[in-house]
Parts: C-alpha cells; structure tokens; sequence
C-alpha cells in the first residue's frame, strides 16, 4: 500500500508542477506586454476572479459542509500561492 501512495503522490505532485508551468508561461505571455504594473493587476485580478469563484461557485456533492469548507480554503490557497509566485521578468 506505501508504494501505491508514493505513486499517487508523485503524479500528484507531477501534475501541480506541470499545471504551474504553463500558467505561468500562459500568463507571462498574456500579460508582459504591458509592463510591471500591468502584469501585477492582471495577476491580482486573476486571483480575486478565482478566489471569489471558489468560494460562490463550486459545488463539491457528496460532502458535508466541512469538507466543502475544508476543499475551499485550500483552493483558495493554492490559488494564491501560485499566482503571487509569478513575477514580471524584464526583457
């Protein structure tokens, strides 16, 4: 059963990693045209949109509010870790 969880997660964490590479090659090409101030509302805005998503929008069935709540803030947190951790490079 070790090997099994180990596996699950390596693809795991392989998939966060994937998943984080290219939004921040999607977003660093959407975004960098305008300069650094422009790249950071982008980001803020992006992070509020998803945040306020998370918390009015998803629909987690088959769980208690608890779990629902537990999933959200999580998201939510993940959501701000990986958009914070982009940064505008300059040419």
């Amino acid at each position: 059963m070790a090997e099994d969880t180990k596996e699950l997660q390596s693809i795991n964490t392989a998939w966060q990693i994937a998943i984080q590479e290219i939004l921040r090659m999607v977003i660093r090409d959407m975004y960098h045209g305008g300069g650094e101030a422009s790249f950071k509302s982008h980001i803020k805005r992006i992070e509020e949109a998803a945040v306020d998503s998370i918390y009015t929008d998803l629909r987690l069935r088959g769980t208690d509010e608890w779990t629902e709540l537990l999933v959200k803030e999580r998201a939510s947190n993940f959501v701000t870790t990986l958009l914070t951790s982009f940064t505008y490079d300059r040419p």
